[in-house]
């Protein structure tokens, strides 16, 4: 692929839900505007939080490239995001957590992706920061996905994938005029319910309104992603695994298994079991966490089935459902 195209415009979306990441969301606004391709605007959705948005849009009266907008739907992750593409101005429209930092030329990667009309999408990696100042000794890399980062199992450098991760991921606008926008009802709210998966559902809902549409992850395009230290203890990634489960079965329920579950498989069949053999070989030869890690390898796939299974019967008895709607406005140039 040739060189970013200086001229692509990019509007980056940050969903803000609370005050109490108030020095995170300035941070996360300060690295998009130092970025080496400059985004057009960022734009802060502020879920249902009218005191979070006052105190925002004091913060930026004075920036025009800051853009600070209520979330116009249902509270929660999905909607909020919605309302930031509707509202964006730029040809691609990025994502970044409120709670994570953009390296510098973040935007400029992403950009070098959409150098090919064919590419619709562009992920990127996300690198933990842990609250502790380390990673806990037990936790597998391969559920790192547990906390909102990249794990242990994707493959390397640039490379086509099945679903971009959705709080580093970039998406030209034509993606959400093909295929609508992100589903209500599957990813997160707040604090109160980890799920997540709504990228993966939106992703492969693109791929199939056009099939000839290319999806890639550039680990270049790198973010820092603060992991507070509740998270890192094994009561929340025994919860995030059970709520993975049950998204797992919305995405099941919407696109088909087949797809829904297809680089799950591979995940649960070849890279879970290395995870488990490298646990037990560092156990071994007395190596710290070695047997931790293989224990919450094994424990985090029994969760995980467990709430897809529970998820699939509330969904064949109706008790759990999402709508996908079609995202207006967007009125770039």
């Amino acid at each position: 692929m040739s060189g970013p195209d200086a001229s692509l415009t990019v509007s980056v979306v940050i969903c803000v839900y609370t005050e109490d990441r108030w020095e995170d969301i300035l941070a996360a606004v300060a690295s998009v505007r130092a970025q080496s391709h400059p985004a057009r605007e960022t734009l802060l959705v502020v879920d249902h939080n009218e005191a979070l948005r006052e105190r925002l849009l004091k913060e930026y009266k004075e920036r025009e490239d800051v853009r600070v907008l209520a979330n116009a739907g249902p509270r929660g992750l999905s909607a909020g995001r919605n309302t930031g593409i509707a509202a964006s101005r730029g040809e691609v429209i990025a994502f970044l957590d409120d709670d994570a930092v953009a390296e510098r030329d973040w935007l400029r990667h992403f950009a070098e992706g959409y150098a090919d009309p064919a590419v619709i999408a562009v992920g990127g990696r996300t690198v933990p920061i842990w609250a502790s100042g380390r990673r806990p000794v037990w936790f597998p890399e391969e559920f790192d996905w547990v906390v909102g980062c990249t794990y242990r199992g994707l493959p390397p450098g640039r490379v086509r994938v099945r679903n971009v991760l959705g709080g580093n991921a970039s998406f030209r606008r034509e993606a959400f005029d093909a295929a609508g926008g992100f589903a209500t009802g599957i990813g997160r709210d707040g604090d109160k319910r980890p799920l997540g998966c709504e990228e993966t559902e939106l992703c492969i809902r693109l791929s199939r309104a056009r099939p000839d549409a290319v999806l890639l992850i550039d680990d270049r395009a790198v973010i820092h992603h603060r992991v507070p230290e509740v998270r890192e203890h094994f009561a929340y990634f025994r919860t995030r695994a059970y709520a993975e489960g049950l998204s797992k079965a919305l995405v099941a329920r919407s696109v088909g298994a087949d797809k829904g579950l297809e680089s799950e498989r591979r995940y649960a069949t070849r890279v879970l079991p290395a995870g488990v053999l490298r646990g037990l070989r560092d156990a071994v030869l007395a190596r710290p966490g070695g047997a931790g890690r293989a224990g919450a390898i094994v424990a985090g796939v029994l969760t995980a089935a467990g709430g897809y299974a529970v998820g699939s019967v509330r969904a064949r008895r109706g008790g759990a459902s999402f709508s996908v709607a079609p995202v207006e406005g967007g009125a770039h140039g």
